[in-house]
């Protein structure tokens, strides 16, 4: 083989894998938003508390941030597609659980193993995405990745709202559609990537530091994304805004999300180092929320804000995933992408507790000042990284 057709092969994106790792987990993600107000619905119905309620939908980011490690060496054993195979079973055993399962206590086992398999389907996910995606388009790849998860996870909760919560019926359709998800993972099963040890034996945390700036920064979004929507409706009505009006906001932040993110990507794989697009994501979120209380009296101002804010922190997930697998390759990748999201798990829990504590000290403008704290957070650490390079 010749270097130039060598060169091609390598740049070449390998879209059966793609198309699998991409549809099998936003099948995953269609689930998952039917499956989570289907659930909190039938406790309610069933005369449990909402902090009941809210405790047990609590050990899901808990079972996420224990299941982040087990990932690479489950697939080092039992190889990604094998494995992303067991983790589908594994949700769909969980899911119908739920339906037969008679006492609360039942649920608290339940729920932490469908959140485990879920995390670690999701790591795998975007690593063989990571080593399907040639370099140079690597930004675009997990560009399109995000968006049909983000329509994923839309689409659920109108599926919900399409099939209620009484009898069978609303499990058996998650029971369906996550076994569509493993059709694409065994017809691309056989070029699924190997995870080959690196012969070391170190702290699985220590990839947490190996490429801080993609890590911190899905902690800032887990933070942001997590606590801002669960608290912008409490904040939209402190300053006027009626429940509908708050809630189309939110629609707005949304519609961001989806429609920014294959732009961005593309740009991430223009720019020679990605931390400085980070960087001005970050900066743009920043600016973002100082703006918020300025632009509150004007709904127009406010959804045309949100939907670029929305849009740009959100690219801080996926241009974070693609820095990460420009940087290492491999058991390096895996492990990283395994550490990648025990990160947005920490931000799941850290954001809406550190937003809350804000708007109970300082009012409605807790919201933006607990939210710029985890972006001037960033800013810093990219700062310091890039002096660093220059000096």
């Amino acid at each position: 083989m010749t270097v130039d057709t060598q060169q091609e092969v390598e740049e070449r994106v390998h879209w059966l894998p793609m198309i699998a790792a991409i549809s099998s987990i936003s099948v995953v993600g269609i689930a998952i938003g039917l499956g989570m107000p289907l659930l909190s619905v039938i406790l309610e119905t069933r005369g449990h508390s909402a902090s009941m309620i809210g405790f047990n939908t609590a050990v899901a980011g808990l079972a996420s941030i224990a299941g982040a490690p087990l990932a690479t060496p489950l697939a080092m054993r039992f190889g990604v597609a094998r494995t992303m195979l067991a983790m589908i079973a594994t949700g769909v055993l969980a899911f119908v659980g739920f339906h037969f399962a008679p006492d609360f206590w039942m649920w608290f086992p339940l729920r932490v193993l469908l959140h485990i398999a879920l995390t670690v389907l999701f790591i795998l996910s975007e690593f063989w995405i990571s080593t399907s995606a040639p370099p140079h388009r690597r930004g675009l790849v997990l560009g399109i990745y995000a968006t049909v998860l983000s329509l994923g996870f839309a689409a659920g909760p109108w599926l919900f709202a399409q099939l209620g919560s009484a009898g069978f019926l609303p499990f058996g359709v998650i029971m369906a559609l996550v076994t569509l998800a493993a059709i694409p993972v065994l017809a691309a099963r056989n070029e699924s990537p190997t995870i080959v040890s690196n012969g070391e034996t170190s702290n699985f945390l220590r990839y947490i530091w190996l490429v801080p700036t993609a890590t911190a920064a899905v902690l800032v979004f887990g933070a942001v994304e997590t606590g801002g929507f669960a608290l912008f409706p409490v904040y939209g009505n402190r300053i006027g805004y009626s429940e509908a009006d708050a809630a189309l906001l939110l629609t707005m932040i949304g519609l961001g999300n989806v429609l920014l993110q294959i732009p961005l990507g593309m740009i991430s794989d223009r720019v020679s180092d990605r931390r400085y697009l980070l960087l001005a994501c970050a900066t743009i979120g920043l600016a973002g929320t100082i703006f918020m209380p300025h632009f509150a009296q004007n709904w127009h101002l406010m959804a045309a804000l949100l939907f670029v804010w929305g849009g740009v922190v959100a690219a801080m997930y996926t241009i974070g995933l693609a820095h990460l697998g420009s940087q290492l390759s491999g058991h390096d990748l895996a492990s990283a992408n395994a550490a990648f999201v025990l990160c947005y798990g920490v931000g799941m829990v850290l954001g809406p507790q550190a937003i809350g504590i804000g708007m109970d000290l300082f009012g409605p403008s807790g919201f933006g000042w607990a939210l710029g704290m985890f972006f001037a957070f960033y800013i810093a650490l990219v700062g310091a990284r890039l002096i660093r390079k220059i000096l």
